[in-house]
């Protein structure tokens, strides 16, 4: 089990960039990979990146590919996704989350730990 803190989120414009953080601690061990998930009001929560956490291998869902980006710094223990080129459709709160499965886009479900969620919203 891990625990995990998000960074806050915000308002941007669309267009805009803005980084999301997330501070494991715990047995992170346990949790072989870790992704970034987000939901929008009324909608399932949806995987948006994955990744492995000792190998650096990701995954990223197909309406985020190109713009968004995950990564890890493993000194700091933290999690990282950067949002480039911001979208109309891309406003949700996001969560970082800890799975102790092996894999690419793993399905929320098998996700046991998560993070408080950050919102994100785009607006001009």
């Amino acid at each position: 089990q891990v625990q995990l803190l998000e960074s806050r989120g915000g308002l941007v414009q669309p267009g805009d960039s803005l980084t999301l953080s997330c501070i494991v601690s715990g047995r992170t061990s346990s949790t072989p990979t870790m992704g970034w998930f987000r939901q929008a009001p009324g909608k399932e929560r949806e995987f948006v990146a994955g990744i492995r956490w000792n190998q650096g291998s990701y995954f990223y869902a197909d309406s985020v590919r190109g713009r968004f980006t995950i990564s890890r710094d493993k000194a700091k223990n933290t999690l990282y996704l950067q949002m480039n080129g911001l979208k109309a459709e891309d406003p949700a709160d996001y969560y970082c989350a800890a799975t102790p499965w092996v894999g690419g886009i793993i399905p929320a479900s098998d996700y046991a730990d998560w993070g408080q969620g950050a919102q994100v919203t785009v607006s001009s």
